[in-house]
């Protein structure tokens, strides 16, 4: 039997001691004990924290549960002081890996917060690594990894990459399935981009499976499963991943957007990094974005770049449109780095800002604090912008606003997907659009990277509206 699957018998021998007390006692049901069972295997985590994240019992309720079943202390990690010296014994990989956090020592017995104290796999690796005995404590998995990740202080960050275009790269090359330390994780990530950007690969995505985390690399035209990492090393990567992109490590039943940068060749890269819940464990997706080049370095005729400056000089709006990963974004950027002139007040209001643009006051739009569209709508014309960006209309209220905008002498940068002209004549049909269209100075459309076309308002109403 291998490591994993010891430590994952041992854990749902303690599972199925206890759920049925549960039960018994009136906490929850039968059917939610199934149910959490069913998300704690497809999770690879603690059916105790499924039960308290899915609000199927109370994280206070269980943890008194537990204490009493167990006849094992229960502790309030948010209002306990740790023997900081502790932390010398169990190294922060071991910390995550084993979901453990040292709190102090007596002669040669040192007590732990465990999630699961009658986990003996852990409690006997433990035992080994720190040659000392083990007095397990209860504490919730979510508050250990919080107070793992606060107490460790690990800043990571990716190294820098260089890209030998005379070679190819594959990322399980640095795969070593008994490692588990920081450094591993850190070198394992850094071949993954390094691979992905090697490809020409934007956008890469890892998704939980019963063998692991999948590490997908989106084309245009394909996805392309490169590989699986090991579910014994999925609970740190996450965790790396995530304390990288500045997200909360602790937090996996709501989205969370962040944002990594790192050196390429000696140029910086930004990645915008999604973190979405699913019944299977987290999918985190990672949008690699480039730095814009100049507008003149784009294969955009010179007579259509003054017919885009006009447009930037008047109102009405700039649509940029194109398939997925085209290069909607970068063209946008290069428009705003190059083509507006000084005189004009700048803004642009993104979900994550790619990079910092010169003159140009960038917002970025945050849910967790109520900065969201909606609030931004209502309050951005009290800063008097003559040039908005925002990357994406998604609603009919906010395409009735921004096209409100240009009748007030606004000029709106935005971009719209379509995978070819007659894709986006199809979606310009519908009504809500009308007076969308209407508004239109310049359309860009991004066919490939050597086949970008520009219209004017007398073009769009030949071959458009």
């Amino acid at each position: 039997m291998d490591l994993l699957n010891e430590n994952s018998s041992l854990d749902n021998k303690t599972i199925d001691k206890l759920k049925y007390d549960l039960v018994r006692d009136g906490l929850v049901t039968y059917d939610d004990i199934e149910h959490a069972s069913e998300l704690a295997i497809a999770q690879n985590t603690n059916i105790g924290q499924i039960l308290i994240n899915t609000q199927m019992i109370d994280e206070a309720v269980l943890m008194r549960f537990l204490e009493e079943k167990l006849h094992t202390p229960c502790v309030d990690l948010e209002n306990y002081s740790i023997d900081k010296k502790c932390l010398d014994f169990i190294t922060y990989q071991d910390a995550i890996r084993f979901k453990i956090l040292p709190l102090f020592i007596i002669e040669d017995t040192l007590t732990v917060a465990m999630a699961d104290p009658m986990d003996l796999f852990s409690i006997d690796k433990i035992m080994q690594i720190t040659k000392k005995n083990i007095d397990p404590v209860i504490a919730s998995e979510k508050s250990i990894l919080k107070k793992i990740n606060e107490y460790y202080d690990i800043k990571a960050k990716v190294e820098d990459i260089n890209i030998d275009n005379s070679k190819s790269y594959n990322w399980q090359e640095e795969l070593h399935n008994d490692d588990l330390s920081f450094e591993h994780i850190q070198v394992l990530f850094r071949a993954i981009l390094k691979q992905a950007i090697s490809q020409d690969v934007h956008e890469l995505y890892f998704e939980n499976s019963q063998e692991g985390l999948t590490v997908n690399f989106k084309k245009p035209d394909k996805i392309i499963q490169t590989g699986t990492i090991p579910s014994l090393l999925t609970s740190s990567f996450i965790q790396s991943l995530k304390s990288m992109s500045n997200l909360d490590p602790n937090v996996f039943e709501i989205p969370q957007l962040g944002k990594l940068n790192f050196n390429v060749d000696n140029n910086e890269l930004t990645a915008s990094v999604s973190a979405f819940p699913t019944i299977a464990g987290e999918r985190i997706l990672i949008k690699i974005y480039h730095p814009p080049l100049e507008i003149e370095k784009l294969n955009i005729a010179q007579d259509k770049i003054e017919l885009i400056k006009k447009s930037l000089e008047k109102s009405g709006i700039v649509l940029i449109c194109g398939a997925s990963l085209s290069g909607k974004t970068h063209l946008i950027y290069s428009i705003l780095s190059n083509l507006i002139s000084k005189s004009k007040n700048v803004m642009t209001l993104e979900s994550i800002a790619k990079y910092r643009l010169k003159g140009v006051a960038q917002c970025e739009l945050n849910e967790n604090i109520g900065f969201n569209l909606d609030k931004a709508m209502r309050f951005i014309e009290f800063q008097s912008p003559d040039i908005i960006y925002f990357e994406g209309i998604t609603t009919k209220e906010g395409l009735d606003f921004f096209t409100s905008l240009t009748l007030k002498n606004k000029t709106l940068i935005t971009e719209f997907m379509a995978e070819n002209m007659d894709d986006l004549r199809r979606k310009f049909e519908y009504s809500e659009f009308t007076m969308f269209k209407s508004v239109i100075s310049c359309l860009i459309f991004i066919h490939s990277k050597d086949s970008i076309e520009v219209f004017d308002k007398k073009d769009l109403e030949k071959y458009l509206i």
